[in-house]
């Protein structure tokens, strides 16, 4: 009897059940949503029906089948198992660790909507890039930068965003706080506040990434 499990067997029914984090227990996820993960792996996305929250389930479902997999590409040089996979014409959504909930949702938002989007690790990153530099950053041609206080002050964050400005590649803001400014090295970029009608600046930003 072959023990490994068949294409068709990673396919799950609904409901679909996943942990969410802020109630501490497995629910059955609401509005789940076919996704793929920034290294191409499909999961599913979708609401808590105990808190709203969103949660997360790795793996493939029926839903999976009306879509194509995002093509990767190989990025950057050194060692192969730490070098990341992106798929082409990828956003690079750049945010700091406290906002990682909402770059998670807008990352599985922007990739159902057929944007691939590269989340960046929050963690310090022990790899030594070539010159410095996540090759990540190298690959994408657009960045999300999420405007918020901790943002603001973020070393990882100032030093992704510079890098992209320093190359003349464009910049996008989802505002998550109304009251704050951007840095004004980056204040003419195109600037959507997310805190007052997700929906509408999700579907302007969509247009502002199309461009």
């Amino acid at each position: 009897m072959n023990d490994i499990p068949q294409d068709d067997d990673l396919f799950e029914a609904d409901p679909i059940a996943a942990y969410c984090v802020r109630c501490r227990e497995s629910v059955e996820m609401d509005s789940p949503t076919p996704v793929w993960t920034r290294k191409g792996m499909p999961a599913t996305r979708g609401e808590c029906p105990l808190c709203g929250g969103v949660v997360f389930r790795m793996g493939k479902t029926d839903a999976h089948r009306d879509f194509t997999r995002p093509a990767a590409i190989q990025v950057g040089d050194g060692d192969k198992r730490r070098t990341p996979l992106l798929a082409r014409d990828t956003v690079y959504v750049n945010f700091s660790a406290e906002n990682m909930e909402f770059a998670q949702s807008l990352a599985a938002d922007l990739n159902n909507a057929g944007v691939a989007a590269w989340l960046h690790e929050t963690e310090t990153d022990s790899v030594a890039w070539a010159g410095g530099v996540h090759p990540a950053l190298k690959a994408c041609d657009r960045m999300v930068y999420i405007l918020s206080a901790h943002a603001l002050s973020d070393p990882q964050v100032i030093t992704s965003w510079e890098f992209f400005r320093g190359k003349r590649k464009p910049i996008v803001i989802a505002q998550v706080d109304s009251t704050l400014h951007p840095p004004d090295a980056i204040r003419r970029s195109p600037r959507f506040d997310f805190a007052v009608d997700y929906k509408s600046a999700f579907r302007q930003m969509l247009q502002a990434l199309s461009r």
